[in-house]
């Protein structure tokens, strides 16, 4: 199950903003998540050190230490893990006390890859990659990459990223020309927000409030172009042609420049759409019939 990847970042929090540190999912559930994923064949798992203020990666290391389990593990650098603004950033310093956090929430002696979380404006591109250079030499990192990243950045960081995580999904298809760069030089992109928010799952409808406790009520901000009549025309186009987060990721797996899709499933049950589109084989032709409902 290498193309699915279960992403970490409600356990503790809502991502990386501190408003949140302290809800998402709890521990219990947290554990019963990842419990589904691994018994399902997902053998890798994703989080950031500022996920939920630390809670994340914590749970992660003690859900490996009681169940003897080794998922290939993603972990990501940029946000404080505290909430303190003053505190953030790829400097060289910054990096190489960041990773000692995150081993020792993780309980592991190296992850398997390690983000940027998003481009620092500060500190040189040379100096993060650098610094990340070192902690592959030190032993820490078996690889690196970068997520929220663009062509410009991806040229100037030059061939040791191996990994880019981007947004991408039927919604949003904005990283298309990184998807492309990345295709061209052989690194493996991974596809977040395949929902889009949870648009793609047909929870918001055109004149009705959105649901209690959704993303449009908590962090509303980076989906607020989706709210409008050309959207809601192609979700309920969307779905005549059957359920939407299933055509949604069959969407994303059956492209073959995308390496794998991160899914951050709320409850166990939430990954079975994610299954059911590894049923489902979509033809180019299909891919590009799916797509123009979105123009």
């Amino acid at each position: 199950m290498n193309r699915i990847v279960l992403g970490c970042g409600n356990f503790g929090g809502i991502g990386s903003a501190p408003a949140f540190f302290g809800q998402g999912e709890n521990e219990q559930e947290a554990f019963a998540i990842m419990d589904s994923a691994w018994q399902r064949g997902i053998r890798a798992f994703d989080t950031a050190d500022a996920y939920g203020g630390g809670r994340s990666e914590t749970w992660i290391g003690r859900w490996l230490a009681e169940r003897g389990r080794r998922p290939a593990l993603t972990t990501k650098v940029f946000h404080s893990v505290v909430g303190d603004p003053r505190d953030r950033g790829l400097s060289r310093e910054r990096i190489l006390r960041q990773i000692d956090g995150s081993l020792e929430r993780l309980g592991v002696g190296r992850v398997d890859t390690y983000l940027i979380h998003e481009p620092d404006p500060v500190t040189p591109i040379a100096e993060t990659v650098g610094a990340l250079g070192e902690l592959v030499e030190a032993g820490k990192v078996a690889a690196i990459g970068a997520s929220n990243v663009d062509r410009d950045w991806l040229e100037e960081a030059g061939p040791s990223i191996s990994v880019v995580q981007n947004s991408y999904s039927l919604l949003d298809r904005e990283s298309e020309d990184v998807l492309a760069f990345c295709a061209e030089r052989g690194i493996r992109f991974q596809a977040f927000g395949p929902l889009a928010g949870g648009w793609l799952t047909g929870k918001y409808r055109r004149d009705r409030p959105p649901p209690p406790g959704s993303r449009m009520t908590q962090r509303p901000e980076g989906y607020r172009q989706f709210e409008r009549a050309e959207v809601y025309e192609g979700l309920e186009r969307l779905t005549e042609r059957g359920d939407l987060p299933t055509l949604a990721f069959a969407w994303l797996l059956s492209n073959p420049d995308v390496a794998a899709v991160v899914t951050g499933p709320r409850r166990p049950e939430h990954l079975d759409p994610v299954f059911a589109a590894l049923e489902l084989e979509l033809s180019p032709d299909d891919r590009d019939e799916l797509a123009s409902l979105f123009p």
